[in-house]
């Protein structure tokens, strides 16, 4: 896998989705309000999301997708 500026940004962005996911669950467990949290994170998978095309097209990239759970 090639380490450029968008191999990092694409990590970056999984680890706070999955960061964001966990405090989800986190705030269900709890009883609290999620919807910031959910409107953040599809923000974020929508950025990964185009991030990841953007990339794809240019052929630089050879990073597998994550599937939305």
């Amino acid at each position: 896998m090639e380490e450029g500026p968008d191999t990092y940004r694409i990590l970056k962005l999984r680890a706070e989705i999955l960061e964001l996911g966990s405090a989800i669950r986190q705030l269900q467990r709890e009883g609290l309000d999620d919807a910031a949290a959910q409107i953040l994170i599809m923000r974020k998978r929508a950025q990964l999301d185009h991030l990841v095309k953007t990339a794809s097209a240019g052929g630089s990239l050879n990073i597998t997708d994550i599937r939305r759970s």
